[in-house]
């Protein structure tokens, strides 16, 4: 198993995209990045994560913006209503992101940690290819690093009917950051059950 180290304090030269725009489906439609967890929102056990390591913290929501507004400095919207999915997040996060790399999580992943970002920062390759954790041969869509320079293929994909985010990006030659299957920081808390649950190994 992967040990959580603190948060690194050092600024990366890339934003950072939490996507918060979702249905929230298996929470029986509450806004999951402003579900609590250990008595704060989980948004807020993220933010504290990301903060320090860049200047341009963008969250993508569609519901609930003045809640979310202290934890960004800036918020997008998907263009198209009826929550599309996050690949429609992650287009409106490459567009007003200020730096050449846009790092994406999800807002109910309250376990990563700075070593976990470092480690997808550190896995560029010269030739600029999407980066994304692979947890035991599965691909992790929502702990990804991105070009900003894939905007336009991005867009393209999507109006010929592309909705997926991992088919989007597979098709743009992905860099895998393999993580163990049990590694805590990846711990994804999407429904109330799990909630309720502290992965083994995540900080207490």
């Amino acid at each position: 198993m992967t040990p959580t180290r603190p948060a690194i304090a050092t600024p990366l030269p890339c934003s950072i995209l939490l996507l918060a725009g979702g249905r929230g489906l298996r929470m029986g439609g509450r806004d999951k990045g402003l579900v609590p967890w250990r008595g704060r929102p989980l948004i807020a056990h993220v933010h504290d994560v990301v903060r320090p390591l860049s200047d341009d913290l963008i969250i993508s929501c569609n519901r609930n913006a003045e809640q979310y507004r202290p934890y960004a400095d800036q918020l997008v919207a998907d263009a198209q209503q009826d929550f599309p999915g996050p690949l429609a997040g992650v287009l409106a996060g490459l567009a007003q992101a200020r730096h050449p790399w846009l790092l994406v999580l999800a807002c109910d992943a309250p376990c990563i940690d700075g070593a976990l970002i470092e480690a997808l920062w550190q896995a560029r390759s010269a030739g600029e290819q999407p980066v994304m954790v692979q947890q035991d041969g599965q691909w992790q869509p929502m702990f990804s690093l991105l070009p900003t320079r894939l905007l336009g293929d991005l867009r393209q994909a999507w109006d010929q009917g592309e909705r997926s985010l991992l088919r989007a990006l597979r098709v743009q030659g992905l860099t895998p950051l393999h993580c163990a299957a049990d590694d805590p920081r990846l711990s994804n808390f999407n429904s109330p059950e799990l909630l309720s649950e502290t992965p083994p190994g995540s900080p207490a």
